[in-house]
């Protein structure tokens, strides 16, 4: 009889790996595994996924792992190609176990077949095959890491990035890789902007002669002066751009590149818990700032300096003596949660409200004109509270009605209409595939154009990388023959009952609980300090194959909230 296999693997993009060869050599080596025994008749392949990621937060892994528990999966047996590629660390022994549950034989070249859960050498050798994974890629690291500081310290190499303000990139030449330099990558460095640069000089002279940094932000903004979110829109789109704000003449005034020194590991990028409770949850990245005896300088000026190394000492000496550090006494910050962490906007400046805690509560508060200059131009209060407690009760009290009995009905009717025809996924595949088009088009008109045909090449060789992730990806899908299946009444009546059950324990849940409750839900909230009320607006994001259209919902309206504003 012959045995149908699912194939499993998985390839990261980090490292610029072709993700159709990497899938070929995978799936080459599983099938002469299992050749004289059956054939591989559906697959789940992973891309652009670290290995480091658990396989429930792998979309095609944790999408096998619930296949096993479906009777009617269409395969009997699972192989892997490279047990290195699919395990990390301890996923092999949290993993396993659900194949050997759901009696389904898990094969690995490196056993010679299916990994027997009675045999203490294979339990060894697939431990160890995860171990050797977990020690390769942080040895990758270590090496990358010391190559970079290295780089930077004795080479003064600029090492990527975003230009500072005051400063572009200029070509330093070919890259000294030689595969890369015949790949078309070159060195960069910084060069001062003749806009920008005599801006930077200025803030210096200025908080040097004894000028505080919100006074330079309201001469600079006065003089008409772009701040560095409105000089380049392009890439601070996020930002309003209407004036100087004091974190902008700040964040300036302490960088030592301005010395003309290159600077690298100002910021790293830790792997944290997801949750510290359940570990197999696996970690998450998060970009966190290193402390300044951490960052690598190089030895000696690799650029033209804005500010001599005497006068930028002067700026830090006086800098440090502001704020509490600067009396010695020790600054302990507690953390605490907002239910409405980054939902909240502020009707006047469009800004997001700021968590604040005081006396023992959370409250949400904007300072506008405490941050930027214009403050004597701009209608907006110098400060503007709102207090959680009573906007949260009042936004559970109106989600709960949303999935109220009278409203059943109608929502049921909605959601029904609202099932899509085809696989959501593929549906993003295919605007991707369609957005890597469009920009490959535009490349190939600035090359036509005259462009530089190096930083073209470049740019095409991304997009095309992406453009065959999301090809193979889609293809994968065809080939499975994967459709979406359409939810009956019955389901969908289930799970609206249920998101009612949910809604109703809100108001006991932690708030960190409740902000991500309304994130999947889509609120959008946003406060007019004159009316003293929150509009509140849900765009719900799609559960599963359920998608939730906003017009299937009452329309948004306004709920009352209380604040304190001056």
């Amino acid at each position: 009889m012959s045995v149908k296999y699912a194939f499993a693997g998985r390839c990261s993009t980090e490292d610029q790996q072709d993700p159709v060869a990497s899938r070929n050599w995978q799936f080459t080596r599983a099938n002469a595994l299992i050749e004289s025994h059956g054939e591989i008749v559906t697959e789940f392949f992973d891309i652009g996924q670290s290995r480091s990621i658990p396989w429930k937060r792998r979309p095609q892994a944790a999408r096998l792992l619930e296949s096993l528990k479906n009777p009617n999966r269409g395969f009997d047996a699972v192989v892997i190609g490279e047990p290195q590629r699919a395990f990390y660390g301890n996923q092999f022994g949290l993993t396993f176990p659900v194949f050997v549950h759901y009696g389904v034989p898990l094969w690995v070249p490196e056993v010679g077949g299916a990994v027997d859960p009675e045999s203490e050498a294979h339990d060894l050798v697939m431990s160890v095959f995860g171990g050797v994974s977990k020690g390769e890629r942080n040895r990758i690291k270590i090496r990358v890491r010391t190559a970079m500081a290295a780089q930077a310290k004795i080479e003064g190499r600029f090492l990527g990035g975003r230009p500072p303000y005051g400063y572009m990139l200029v070509d330093a030449g070919p890259h000294p890789n030689p595969a890369k330099a015949a790949d078309g990558k070159r060195l960069h460095r910084l060069e001062p902007d003749p806009v920008t640069a005599p801006v930077v000089e200025r803030i210096f002279e200025e908080y040097d002669s004894g000028i505080g940094y919100f006074a330079i932000a309201q001469r600079l903004t006065d003089d008409g002066i772009p701040c560095p979110s409105a000089y380049d829109r392009k890439r601070n789109p996020h930002r309003t751009g209407t004036a100087w704000s004091k974190s902008a003449v700040r964040t300036i005034l302490t960088n030592p590149r301005y010395t003309g020194h290159e600077v690298w590991n100002k910021q790293r990028k830790d792997e944290v818990l997801i949750d510290v409770e359940d570990v197999a949850l696996g970690h998450e990245t998060k970009l966190k700032w290193n402390p300044k005896d951490a960052w690598v300088l190089s030895d000696k000026p690799t650029h033209k300096e804005l500010t001599s190394p005497a006068r930028f000492k002067r700026v830090q000496e006086r800098l440090g003596k502001r704020g509490p550090s600067s009396t010695g006494r020790q600054v302990v910050r507690t953390h605490h949660s907002y239910a409405f962490k980054s939902l909240l906007l502020h009707k006047s400046c469009g800004r997001r409200m700021q968590g604040n805690w005081a006396n023992d509560e959370a409250y949400y508060r904007c300072r506008y004109p405490n941050e930027y200059a214009l403050a004597n131009k701009v209608d907006h209060p110098l400060n503007v509270y709102l207090r959680e407690a009573n906007l949260k009760d009042s936004v559970d009290h109106w989600l709960a009605q949303t999935f109220s009995a009278p409203l059943i009905e109608h929502a049921l009717t909605t959601m029904e209409d609202s099932q899509p025809g085809e696989d959501m996924e593929a549906q993003a595949l295919r605007r991707v595939i369609a957005e890597c088009d469009r920009k490959l088009a535009q490349h190939r008109a600035v090359a036509e154009a005259g462009g530089d045909p190096t930083l073209v090449a470049s740019w095409s060789r991304e997009v095309q990388a992406e453009r065959i992730t999301a090809q193979v990806r889609l293809t994968q899908i065809g080939e499975n023959g994967e459709t979406p299946r359409r939810l009956t009444r019955d389901e969908i009546s289930g799970l609206v009952n249920a998101m009612g059950g949910l809604l109703s324990v809100l108001s006991k849940a932690d708030p960190a609980d409740s902000a991500e409750v309304y994130r999947q839900l889509g609120l959008t909230l946003t406060y007019d300090h004159e009316t003293q009320k929150v509009l509140v607006e849900s765009r719900p994001a799609p559960m599963g194959v359920l998608c939730v259209s906003e017009g299937g919902l009452e329309p948004p309206r306004p709920i009352k909230g209380t604040s304190t504003s001056s």
